[in-house]
């Protein structure tokens, strides 16, 4: 709680304010807290946990963009989740401009389509790139050709496969690329007052930054809205089909090939007789003829074994086999 100032406290002020001594707006409150307008007629269909999970999703697709893109662009290529909100769909198309990039996804088995923006000084420069160039953008904007719409539908293609493993825990999609438009007039989706979420990516190939934008509408997302959490992210990673990763390791294991070897002895002979070794010269070793040899695995002597041949080729027979305890 704040000081109480006393009655000859509060007239010495005021003869100070009203002399000009002090100044009132030297003691106004700066820090104001800024104040979002809410809507009560029409809520937000997401709430925070929603957003929450969709920037996890999201995470893992950026990651995803930045391990296969360079393959195509030949050049370093890093993205980054900036933010996801929650806005309306005319939101969304009213800070578009024209020339635009905007690739309309079909996302099966999910109702609906969304949309994937990317910026269009990325486009040119991954146009120049694709075309032998350093990947640079034009210093003048311009509408796209149909070549280069053909060159950047290809990259458009690969990003939208690369949507179905982040999906993977919350559902299985299949989405699918169906036209690219460069005007945003021609991308109504939705009915503008719609809410969708809306997913930001900060994409930087060389030099050359922008930004990738990718529209959800909650029509699209209505019947899986309930998986969108944190918890049954989580718990859908923990019980993921577990047994099936242990069948691929243990196929990967059985097909490496692991150095085997047997030992017939061993002797020691110094530098002089090595150096002075012909041919014909006979090497005692510290086994006898009829000895078991020692088979190792790697490095780990795993088997003891008797001398033979199979197929005209030399060969053991495992006699006996020595475990980790013995």
């Amino acid at each position: 709680m704040g000081d109480v100032l006393s009655q000859s406290e509060i007239d010495n002020l005021l003869a100070a304010l009203s002399s000009g001594e002090l100044d009132a707006d030297d003691y106004k409150q700066t820090n104001e807290k800024q104040i979002k307008n809410y809507d009560f007629a029409r809520p937000s269909k997401f709430s925070k946990e929603h957003l929450r999970t969709l920037n996890i999703i999201f995470e893992h697709y950026a990651r995803l963009l930045s391990t296969n893109l360079p393959a195509y662009l030949r050049k370093n290529v890093q993205v980054e989740v900036r933010n996801s909100e929650a806005v309306q769909y005319s939101e969304f198309t009213n800070a578009l401009s024209n020339p635009v990039l905007l690739g309309i996804v079909d996302f099966s088995p999910l109702e609906g389509n969304i949309i994937v923006e990317l910026a269009d000084n990325l486009g040119y420069a991954i146009v120049d790139r694709m075309l032998g160039g350093g990947g640079y953008p034009l210093e003048k904007v311009r509408d796209f050709s149909e070549i280069e719409m053909s060159i950047i539908e290809r990259i458009f293609n690969v990003c939208t496969n690369l949507l179905r493993e982040p999906w993977a825990t919350v559902i299985q999609i299949q989405p699918r690329l169906l036209r690219i438009e460069t005007n945003c007039q021609f991308a109504q989706i939705i009915s503008p007052s719609e809410m969708i979420s809306l997913v930001t990516l900060n994409i930087k190939i060389g030099n050359v930054e922008g930004m990738m934008n990718i529209c959800l509408p909650y029509v699209c997302l209505d019947k899986i809205i309930d998986k969108l959490n944190t918890k049954y992210w989580y718990s859908s990673m923990q019980t993921s089909d577990d047994q099936s990763y242990h069948e691929i390791i243990e196929v990967a294991i059985a097909k490496a090939r692991i150095p085997l070897r047997a030992v017939l002895g061993k002797s020691s002979i110094s530098v002089n007789d090595f150096m002075n070794m012909q041919k014909g010269d006979i090497i005692k070793l510290n086994a006898k003829v009829d000895d078991e040899l020692s088979v190792y695995v790697g490095n780990l002597h795993k088997f003891t074994a008797l001398p033979g041949a199979s197929s005209g080729s030399y060969a053991v027979k495992i006699s006996s086999i020595i475990r980790g305890e013995e």
